[in-house]
């Protein structure tokens, strides 16, 4: 009788054992949560692990939590690692315009306009982000759907166009505490800076943009040219708008704004101030304006005024408002 007891005792041991794998603790309250299957729609409607957003284009995307990310621009590559993303690979622009250091192992796929699709897929992309702004991005919406890849478009014009990108980008990586780092405390900056132009008598400037071969006025709807509005300026080109067709310096004498602001395009700054110099500097009549006479003629840099300044934002900001509301 005491044998046949111990061996009911062990055949009972062995069936509330780890015979299924599932270890004795996990007994009981996590076994609803076994049963449920991978991606089960949770409570709110969403799908556990996924967001769910409207892109540039005006298309519906849900993304998870890629880890093979690739970004066909170097600004639009920066934000996604402000978000606390990691990147499989970018085009050559992030090396050639970007401050930002990239880790060893992100691929290089070329240009940003003719990116090497083929090494991209090859890399297992499970998720690509481009630029509604560049047709050729735009070009390859039914290519990239094609392959099977979740792909995303984003417009950055502006700051509120980088803080929005931002708060999409850190939804998906979960990472709300750099969207307040990276986003928040940005817009913080840039809000103090562009209060202290409240009360302020509002600048004329003339803003323009240079060029290998020409020199052009631009207005708000440029990345510097927004901020100087911002700012509280007055740009001759959204006031006389038949400047952005016919510079002259007949023109400009005649607004004589208070100052004069340059960013440069292209690979060559010097080949570009060359032709400031060609076709303004060398004019007689320059250094009669008020602008350079008050010393007030700027060449802004292109890292806070050219390329999308991202988490800079705040400092482009504030080096314009130095300049122009200094006692404040």
């Amino acid at each position: 009788m005491l044998a046949l007891l111990l061996s009911l005792m062990l055949l009972a041991g062995c069936a509330g054992g780890t015979e299924t794998g599932v270890p004795e603790s996990s007994a009981g309250g996590m076994s609803a949560d076994l049963s449920a299957p991978a991606g089960e729609a949770a409570a709110d409607g969403k799908t556990a692990g996924t967001h769910t957003f409207t892109d540039a284009l005006g298309r519906t995307v849900t993304v998870g939590r890629p880890e093979r990310v690739t970004a066909l621009m170097g600004s639009f590559a920066e934000v996604w690692l402000l978000a606390g993303g990691e990147l499989a690979a970018v085009t050559e622009d992030a090396w050639d315009e970007r401050p930002f250091e990239l880790p060893e192992d992100v691929v290089n796929l070329g240009s940003m306009r003719a990116p090497d699709l083929e090494r991209m897929i090859a890399l297992k992309t499970d998720f690509v982000i481009l630029s509604s702004k560049v047709s050729e991005h735009v070009d390859l919406l039914d290519t990239l759907e094609g392959a099977g890849l979740t792909i995303a478009y984003f417009a950055v014009e502006d700051f509120e166009d980088y803080l929005a990108m931002l708060r999409t980008l850190t939804d998906i990586t979960g990472r709300e505490d750099l969207y307040g780092q990276n986003g928040l405390a940005v817009q913080a900056q840039v809000d103090a800076a562009i209060a202290r132009s409240e009360g302020q008598p509002a600048p004329t400037v003339l803003y323009l943009r240079a060029y290998s071969s020409d020199v052009r006025p631009k207005g708000k709807a440029t990345l510097a040219g927004g901020m100087l509005a911002d700012l509280g300026c007055i740009n001759l080109a959204d006031s006389d708008t038949t400047l952005l067709d016919d510079l002259s310096m007949e023109k400009i004498l005649l607004e004589d704004p208070d100052y004069i602001f340059v960013t440069t395009m292209g690979s060559s700054e010097e080949k570009a101030m060359a032709s400031v110099e060609e076709l303004l500097i060398s004019n007689p009549a320059w250094n009669s304006l008020t602008a350079v006479q008050n010393d007030h003629y700027y060449v802004l840099p292109k890292e806070l005024f050219h390329y999308k300044p991202n988490a800079n934002w705040g400092d482009s900001y504030d080096y314009l408002a130095d300049i122009l509301y200094p006692e404040t």
